[in-house]
């Protein structure tokens, strides 16, 4: 997978691939910014959960056109991680292993498909997309997206930012660095189905409350009134956990699934579905590949921008690029090892 897709200008390029992850009918962007955590938050368990299969609602018709049709969707048990993959998690697979992540390594300029004098020295330095909010109210994603040298999943503000705290989760991942930390853990990426019936928990889908989880309150992107006490990511278990006992299945940040991305749901798919295949998979903002499927929003899901704070919500996610608002968390067939 590349880390870029095909545009007709680099700016574009970077700038679309990042901006995936939250949009309106207008327009579509996030990341994180510097955490600010005013309040404690309890220390909770890694212990996966388990959980029976069934069937449950999946979707919603009345927000996103792409979230529907609703169809009742049916699921194999399966255990999942009680919170998002965190740093201090993502931190001991890389002791063990020797892991170097996408955004440490040096970009191959091939992957651009334009002229070499068209791209931009430092868009080939290592290095990932930094949400950096205007002083203005703007509806631009350009205006608060920024490719930033040295940022990854160590020094998510970049290098001169503050380190990875161990329990937020970790961001800056590709695809690739996903899959190598669940072969690692013996789990894998669930699927939208998976994790949408994990989120919803017996409920229909809906937007959660502030005091529900981490979004964002004011008026996006230039001012964050922080009434939920957080200005930034806040670390797992910060909020009270959904009746399957899960954690930020909602906000903080984007989580993956295997799926891939393509506008609606097959009505007729409705047992264990695992979404379109490669080939059938198409994103309108990042036509140039393959997206993966993400889903839950993020921090920044703001009234005024996007209602994507809902067991629902999804949106298409290059999977080459690691970005600050996204994140994961595993599912396991069998119970793991502890």
């Amino acid at each position: 997978m590349s880390r870029f897709f095909a545009s007709t200008t680099v700016t574009a390029a970077i700038l679309l691939t990042v901006a995936a992850g939250c949009s309106g009918d207008d327009s579509r962007g996030e990341a994180a910014q510097v955490s600010a955590t005013p309040r404690s938050c309890p220390a909770i368990a890694d212990t996966p959960v388990q959980l029976a299969g069934g069937s449950f609602a999946m979707g919603e018709e009345d927000v996103y056109a792409e979230e529907g049709p609703v169809r009742q969707t049916t699921v194999a048990g399966f255990w999942i991680d009680p919170h998002e993959v965190t740093n201090r998690q993502f931190a001991e697979f890389v002791a063990a292993t020797g892991y170097v992540t996408v955004a440490e390594k040096p970009v191959d300029p091939k992957q651009f498909q334009v002229p070499a004098d068209q791209i931009p020295a430092h868009m080939l330095e290592p290095g990932s997309a930094v949400f950096t909010p205007p002083d203005f109210p703007s509806n631009n994603y350009a205006d608060w997206w920024e490719y930033m040298p040295g940022a990854n999943w160590k020094k998510p503000y970049g290098p001169d930012g503050a380190d990875a705290v161990p329990n937020e989760p970790v961001v800056h991942l590709a695809w690739d660095d996903m899959i190598a930390y669940a072969k690692w853990r013996g789990g894998r990426i669930p699927t939208e189905a998976e994790w949408e019936y994990a989120a919803s928990a017996g409920k229909r889908s809906t937007n959660v409350q502030p005091e529900e989880a981490n979004s964002w309150q004011g008026a996006f992107p230039n001012h964050n009134a922080e009434t939920d006490g957080f200005k930034g990511v806040a670390p797992v278990g910060c909020y009270k956990p959904n009746a399957n006992g899960l954690y930020d299945m909602v906000g903080n940040v984007w989580e993956v699934t295997s799926d891939y991305f393509r506008p609606g749901h097959d009505p007729e798919d409705k047992v264990n579905p695992k979404g379109p295949s490669e080939n059938a998979a198409y994103d309108p903002y990042n036509p140039g590949m393959a997206s993966r499927t993400v889903k839950g929003g993020s921090y920044l899901c703001a009234p005024n921008y996007c209602q994507r704070y809902r067991p629902a919500s999804r949106q298409g996610r290059d999977p080459g690029l690691g970005t600050s608002n996204v994140g994961f968390r595993l599912v396991y067939d069998s119970e793991p090892k502890a």
